[in-house]
């Protein structure tokens, strides 16, 4: 039995409404600037991408461009990739692993793959340091036609011209300690019911498909990170976030059926990184080192097996 933590906002047993919504709201504040940290960056990296503006959000009268960068020029006879981050916009590394990607290793693969890369999917999210977006709504659950999040339905109007097309899906992300402290909690309160205590995991770890896990896939990226950081190891129930562990560092969900980011394209090879910003063992560069790392490997891993 576990007792139960209370959330500042709502009624134990109720779901919130438009009140308690509105109630949250006024809890958060802009604590960083996507129009500094993020799009200066972007500009930059234009010179060499074919910079795509794919979305505006407003969200009381705050206005948020969608940007992503694109291999320049895109060539039909060559398979592509997908690299999103910041689809929760509190996970930092998400978002500068993307960025770093881009502007230390990409043009590794000029001529062999083409590259999409959204660096920020949820900019709202990225100022406020939370996992959701305005309306609090959690973007990784809201990847489907009907879903109620307009930075996943961005990002899908964005890649759908080019389904069938993508080789890879590697969505970046991490694993924070407010995970357990604020934002586990919110999702009880918000839906009405109790909150049960979990554990942070320790390192690094990856995300399959649960339909697709490719193991041979995932284990080549973290034989990478791991290079780069620890891998996160299993609880003492051999889980990692409450799943069973399939492999080093590799647990598995149901993509589609969650209406995660990974789903969208339809590739054969897909995963979430998560990274442990808030290990002792680890920095934030290393955290933003060990997702260039995972984009890396998991584009080598693709394109040796498309030579063989």
């Amino acid at each position: 039995m576990t007792e139960a933590v209370a959330y500042p906002v709502g009624t134990p047993g109720r779901a919130w409404g438009e009140v308690e919504i509105d109630e949250w709201r006024a809890r958060q504040s802009r604590l960083r600037r996507y129009d500094r940290d993020v799009l200066p960056r972007i500009e930059r990296l234009a010179e060499r991408f074919e910079r795509i503006s794919y979305g505006r959000l407003e969200y009381a009268g705050e206005a948020y461009e969608l940007c992503a960068l694109s291999s320049r020029p895109w060539d039909a006879s060559l398979p592509a990739a997908l690299v999103t981050g910041g689809v929760h916009g509190y996970e930092t590394s998400g978002v500068m692993g993307a960025l770093e990607f881009l502007e230390t290793r990409a043009a590794d693969y000029v001529g062999r793959v083409n590259l999409l890369v959204a660096p920020c999917v949820s900019p709202w999210g990225y100022e406020r340091i939370n996992r959701w977006n305005y309306d609090a709504v959690d973007p990784n659950r809201s990847f489907r036609e009907d879903g109620p999040s307009e930075e996943a339905a961005a990002l899908m109007r964005l890649v759908r011209p080019r389904l069938g097309e993508f080789l890879l899906h590697i969505d970046l992300h991490e694993t924070t300690d407010s995970d357990e402290s604020e934002f586990r909690p919110a999702l009880a309160s918000r839906d009405g019911k109790p909150f049960e205590p979990g554990t942070i995991p320790d390192g690094f770890y990856l995300v399959a498909d649960a339909e697709d896990p490719q193991l041979d896939f995932q284990q080549a990226i973290i034989a990478a990170v791991e290079a780069v950081t620890h891998i996160a190891p299993p609880d003492a129930a051999g889980e990692i976030i409450g799943c069973p562990v399939v492999g080093h560092g590799i647990i598995t969900y149901p993509q589609r059926d969650y209406g995660m980011c990974a789903s969208i394209t339809g590739a054969p090879y897909t995963t979430t990184t998560e990274v442990y910003p808030d290990s002792p063992r680890a920095t934030p560069q290393q955290c933003n080192d060990a997702q260039v790392a995972a984009v890396c490997a998991a584009l080598d891993f693709v394109l040796a097996r498309r030579r063989a």
